[in-house]
């Protein structure tokens, strides 16, 4: 068997599991105790271990089945999940898609992974909670956060105890580094405690302390008939014996420690703990509702409704457009062939067969049409990662996944979101202490926002952060010659947010590796603009940032206005006109030198596109009534001139290729049903 044959569904079927693990690890981070989702992950990881061993990627079943381990027994009800499993499963999580990513690129998916594997056995063994409680600060600590979970049976005996007036303690007993016999003073502690009343819980069990199992501190539950000083200086007189964090535990702690969390038991069992447990508790609630919305969608698809979709190689899309483009061009020749030889039965013809080929038109755009969600399915495990990493509380709110953008637009539109909301994240979002010091809540919210409008699609990247600092960003424009002091005097507060995007403008007072990376805004910018889109940004200080970016739904098939220069055809895309007019000459003024019109109360420019195009076939001066089109970019308006209105009519958008690379106002050209090439203008270029 050739497995070659099979490497594009291995790689197809092995990124749908990784998005799955992602996004319901995410799910799982915010809900430890749901053993449903852990089925799910275990079943994904089962699956991609059986897939990568049949494919002979044996470095990526191994990796697989070792995570594989650690999960069963988490479903097993074996093993709790703590931040130390869930960091080391994305880590595996991320070499996974390493060498998948390797095996994309024509690799043997081979990867070094030895830290990761052995991370995986430790868990497995039980030995990460030692090691997490030897590098407490607080001896122990992490010990009773991790594993002094009461069962009802032992609640139940502390609870009564504490009802008949007892007095019930959580006690964690820390050795010196130096201690040569620890189980051996184990036993005398223990031995201690019995004496003095009776001990319900240890953690590590009795047996695991007899042998040793435990770095530095054990955890006790006990019913003492003596008061917190005796039991204190009955312990620390063992010798080798560093100290004891002693707690007298009421009812209401007990019924938290009986519950399923144990990190709301924390906060009275020992201020070191209250630390630790905290941090649990708000890194879960971070990424709660960040992991909701993207993984909502796993949790639908993983109910068994059989699938009514296939996959398709997007090559074949390619070609199917392509041939639909030379289609579509024939079909307006003939509709000008029907309307020049005036016959019935040919024009009913031609009418049918545009009919039909609209319907079809609209299927095969809707076959190239992919839900946004495929991108933004990324970002809550990369704002997860960076909240960590920046120490800051953020909550990832993703709506509209489901709006529908043209595969080509959806491969491009990635990075630029990544920049976006990684800059949101490290600009934007306040420190906890500054946002609790400026009256906000201490978590941050980014929302990303995806909707239709018209033939466009929104894209919106808004943060609850600190704002622009516009005198900053002037400042920095001018010392890095953008723009002169008295052009910075003369900018809107839009125009001043719109600096952000200059080239090489940066308003971060040292370099992080977060946003800064020696790529700013003006990448994005440039990047949206190929697309075909613009983008924009408001800001209030102190209240956060919105950027939003506009595209168009398909780069493939526009409707245009056809408009003659002479004896030159252009394009002129309907999605930016606002609508057309004739303007007579003398309501043409001359403002500083350059052409305005009245237009619906406000004065716009008048741009020649004859000069903008060094057309030759058009004299305009020559013109008592100029015809024009008014067009939008963002939420600027222009008029520019034309010598005739041809009609409107849908195009197939062709690249010009290394052809007129040098004239900005061209985005490309297209072949209009006479055989003419005409090429079409780009609005957005002729607006500044």
């Amino acid at each position: 068997m050739d497995m070659n044959d099979y490497l594009s569904m291995f790689i197809d079927e092995s990124n749908d599991h990784l998005q799955s693990l992602n996004e319901n690890l995410l799910k799982l981070e915010s809900a430890p105790e749901d053993i449903s989702i852990v089925q799910i992950i275990f079943r994904s990881a089962h699956t991609l271990k059986g897939m990568s061993a049949t494919m002979g990627f044996e470095d990526l079943a191994s990796l697989t089945h070792e995570m594989e381990n650690v999960l069963d027994l988490v479903r097993n009800n074996k093993l709790k999940m703590d931040n130390f499993i869930f960091d080391t499963l994305f880590k595996g999580l991320d070499a996974l898609e390493s060498m998948v990513q390797d095996i994309i690129g024509g690799g043997t998916g081979k990867a070094d992974v030895t830290a990761i594997v052995s991370n995986l056995q430790v868990i497995v063994k039980g030995d990460h909670k030692k090691d997490q409680a030897a590098s407490g600060t607080a001896g122990g600590s992490d010990t009773a956060a991790g594993g002094a979970l009461l069962d009802q049976f032992q609640s139940s005996i502390l609870l009564q105890s504490i009802a008949a007036g007892l007095a019930v303690y959580h006690i964690v007993v820390t050795v010196r580094e130096d201690c040569v016999l620890k189980a051996a003073r184990a036993y005398m502690v223990f031995d201690f405690l019995e004496h003095s009343g009776e001990i319900v819980k240890s953690v590590p069990s009795v047996q695991e302390i007899e042998q040793e199992k435990f770095d530095r501190s054990f955890t006790v539950f006990t019913i003492a008939s003596i008061s917190e000083a005796e039991l204190r200086k009955g312990i620390e007189s063992v010798s080798e014996i560093e100290g004891a964090t002693i707690t007298q535990l009421d009812r209401e702690t007990l019924e938290q420690l009986a519950g399923s969390d144990a990190v709301q038991a924390a906060p009275t069992a020992s201020a070191s703990v209250t630390s630790a447990q905290a941090e649990v508790g708000t890194a879960r609630a971070q990424t709660a509702a960040t992991a909701a919305p993207a993984a909502a969608p796993a949790a639908q698809t993983s109910g068994g409704a059989v699938s009514r979709t296939i996959r398709v190689d997007i090559e074949r899309l390619d070609a199917l457009m392509n041939l639909f483009s030379e289609l579509l061009i024939d079909r307006v020749r003939l509709e000008q062939l029907a309307s020049e030889v005036r016959r019935n039965d040919l024009t009913e013809t031609v009418e049918h067969m545009s009919r039909v080929s609209s319907d079809l038109q609209n299927i095969v755009l809707k076959l190239r049409m992919v839900p946004v969600e495929s991108v933004f399915n990324r970002f809550p495990r990369m704002i997860r990662d960076l909240a960590k990493t920046l120490d800051k509380k953020v909550d990832l709110i993703i709506t509209g996944a489901d709006t529908e953008l043209d595969r080509t637009v959806i491969d491009e539109i990635g990075d630029p979101l990544v920049h976006l909301l990684r800059n949101s994240l490290d600009h934007g979002i306040e420190p906890v202490a500054d946002r609790i010091a400026a009256g906000k809540p201490e978590t941050g919210n980014v929302h990303l926002r995806a909707f239709h409008s018209g033939n466009h699609v929104f894209i919106e990247v808004e943060e609850d952060g600190r704002g622009i600092n516009r005198e900053k960003v002037k400042q920095i424009a001018i010392k890095n010659g953008i723009v002169t002091v008295d052009e910075a005097k003369r900018l809107t507060d839009a125009e001043s947010n719109m600096l952000i995007f200059a080239a090489g403008f940066s308003t971060a007072d040292k370099i992080s590796d977060i946003s800064g990376r020696g790529v700013g805004l003006d990448v994005v910018k440039s990047k949206i603009t190929s697309l075909g889109g613009n983008v924009s940004v408001e800001s209030e200080q102190g209240k956060g940032t919105k950027f939003s970016i506009q595209l168009p739904l398909t780069l493939s098939i526009i409707s245009a206005m056809l408009v003659k220069l002479g004896t030159e055809k252009y394009a002129i895309p309907l999605s930016s006109i606002v609508e057309t007019g004739i303007v007579p000459r003398e309501q043409i003024r001359k403002i500083h030198g350059n052409r305005m019109i009245d237009y619906r109360g406000s004065v716009i420019p008048l741009i020649s596109l004859a000069q903008v195009l060094d057309s030759t076939s058009f004299r305009e001066e020559e013109e008592q009534e100029t015809e024009i089109v008014v067009i939008r970019k963002g939420e600027k308006i222009g008029a520019i001139t034309v010598d005739e209105f041809i009609g409107q009519s849908e195009i197939v958008l062709k690249s010009l290729g290394k052809y007129l690379t040098n004239i900005e106002a061209i985005s490309g050209a297209t072949i209009l049903g006479d055989g003419q090439v005409a090429l079409i203008i780009d609005p957005n270029a002729l607006i500044k």
